[in-house]
């Protein structure tokens, strides 16, 4: 399968947190969801991807090329959203779309103007003045308008109405229809991923915990919930994350067969888990 990303072993240190052995791949023309807590390293890994920061170790490979080595290649082909997009706030959309054309070889003016249309950005209008959700518009329509293969994505639904995360989203999964652009989405909106992930990986206190398709993930993981008597030593050793309550207790598995053999026919509730419950239970 082509690959538009891959990381292998890569590490950043910080004094106060790092980033270990992160590797994961993202196939060509599919969605990959980053998820994980506050200060999990989603961030940091995005900055590391765009090469804004230096790794200590490992390779970050876009396009089969290294983004430290290669940077000017491989950036002129990834486009990238913030989530507080910052723009020189002076000058009218228009006006940003010529400042930002020069940097890209491939930039289509024409595509700029059909993204601004179907965006319904206000061409004349200056970035000071356009809304929360107008501003992270303008920063798709100049990521995808040098045709960018790699779309970057930082939290970018955050803080935002859900209409137009609805049709943020909508436009996320139109990019990649051609089989040519890959995207990857750091968010902790869970549910964003269920309408758009292909792939979802999560990182936690600076480590992969997994990297999969999202279907397989769903099969795999599982909510399960009883009474506080079942909740014997036998049964933790099946669970994670278990939260005790006065009228029971809930807890994550990734084994749905063994807790059924080892419940038997005992009253417990054992459902699909959400990527919501995954992040809960495994923070």
């Amino acid at each position: 399968m082509d690959t538009t990303l891959e990381l292998k072993g890569v590490s950043k240190r910080y004094e106060d947190f790092s980033l270990s052995d992160v590797s994961f791949s993202l196939p060509r023309g599919y969605i990959m969801g980053l998820i994980g807590p506050n200060g999990a390293g989603k961030t940091t890994l995005v900055k590391l991807i765009l090469n804004l920061v230096r790794r200590d170790g490992g390779e970050i490979l876009a396009f089969g090329k290294d983004v430290r080595d290669d940077e000017i290649a491989v950036r002129s082909r990834i486009g990238f959203v913030h989530e507080a997009p910052t723009f020189y706030d002076h000058l009218s959309v228009e006006r940003l779309a010529s400042v930002v054309a020069p940097f890209y070889a491939s930039w289509d003016a024409a595509l700029f103007h059909r993204l601004a249309r179907q965006f319904e950005l206000p061409l004349k209008k200056v970035a000071w003045r356009l809304s929360r959700g107008t501003r992270t518009k303008l920063a798709l329509a100049l990521a995808l308008a040098h045709r960018a293969e790699l779309l970057v994505l930082d939290e970018p639904t955050s803080g935002l109405d859900p209409v137009f995360r609805r049709e943020l989203l909508d436009h996320l999964l139109a990019c990649i229809e051609d089989g040519r652009t890959s995207v990857l989405f750091s968010t902790h909106i869970t549910s964003d991923l269920d309408r758009v992930a292909d792939y979802v990986t999560f990182i936690q206190k600076g480590r992969i915990l997994f990297s999969s398709p999202k279907d397989t993930l769903q099969e795999r993981w599982a909510v399960v919930k009883g009474g506080p008597e079942l909740l014997t030593d036998e049964l933790r050793r099946l669970l994670r994350g278990v939260e005790v309550g006065e009228f029971g207790f809930t807890a994550l598995t990734d084994d749905v067969d063994a807790v059924r053999r080892r419940l038997g026919r005992l009253p417990v509730v054992i459902e699909q888990a959400s990527f919501e419950d995954v992040m809960v239970h495994l923070r």
